[in-house]
């Protein structure tokens, strides 16, 4: 803790003749791009592994009349399938899950008031008048919602209610050509079969996912406000490159 609590006052100090006071808040903009550009190879290949899915409807279809009979023999042909064209149904979860220890690396780093035994010097700086240990809580309780640490918030909500609106449009937009695309290659526009393997728990990930954006507005107002920005800047990346990658 005490060496990333360093390594964020050294960039911030890099970047305080540019941003001034802010400059905590930037390097933490700083960091999660780092993060996220560290990540960005599992995120194409999560890409190209649901357009291989995508591709591979056809030949399970083809599994599924000729296997219909034998959900075991089914489900063992279709992984087998999977194996073969090495593509895995879980691979798009990975870029999110290893940057949950960045995100709760930064909550514990802003909620702690001693890091090594000394006080937390990073809880002294600030986003404008919001203090980066803050919450949307204290700023409620320190002046208003148009207070100078209220309108913060009221910005960061804005932001992610814009990203969360593109993002859950990218998102239903994924979701009807997957199904469409399952729909075409099932029996008679059938879709999936719910005896294949995973159908059912990729079923609710992909009927919720339009709406996980728009989740984010809870965080953003319970954590404390550094670890805010990482989500903010984070999910903004993610609809940024989604939109790249996914066309």
């Amino acid at each position: 803790m005490s060496v990333f609590a360093t390594l964020v006052e050294q960039l911030a100090d890099l970047l305080r003749p540019l941003f001034g006071l802010s400059a905590a808040a930037a390097a933490i903009v700083a960091f999660t791009a780092v993060v996220r550009l560290a990540v960005h190879p599992l995120s194409r290949a999560a890409a190209r592994g649901q357009k291989a899915r995508a591709a591979l409807q056809p030949r399970i279809a083809e599994l599924r009349r000729k296997h219909g009979k034998n959900p075991e023999k089914l489900q063992k042909a279709v992984l087998e399938l999977h194996a073969e064209e090495k593509v895995s149904p879980l691979s798009g979860c990975l870029p999110s899950l290893l940057q949950l220890p960045a995100f709760f690396l930064l909550y514990h780093l802003f909620s702690s008031g001693s890091i090594g035994g000394e006080p937390n010097a990073l809880l002294s700086h600030q986003l404008l008048d919001a203090p980066l240990g803050g919450r949307w809580a204290d700023a409620l309780g320190d002046g208003s919602a148009f207070g100078g640490a209220g309108l913060v918030y009221l910005g960061l909500f804005a932001v992610v209610t814009v990203v969360a609106y593109f993002s859950y449009r990218l998102s239903r937009r994924m979701t009807a050509a997957s199904a469409a695309m399952a729909g075409a290659a099932g029996a008679g526009g059938a879709g999936a079969d719910p005896q294949m393997p995973g159908a059912a728990a990729m079923g609710g990930v992909m009927r919720v996912m339009p709406f996980m954006s728009f989740f984010t507005l809870v965080t953003v107002a319970v954590v404390p406000l550094a670890a805010a920005l990482y989500v903010v800047t984070s999910t903004t990346w993610s609809v940024i490159e989604r939109s790249v990658l996914y066309r």
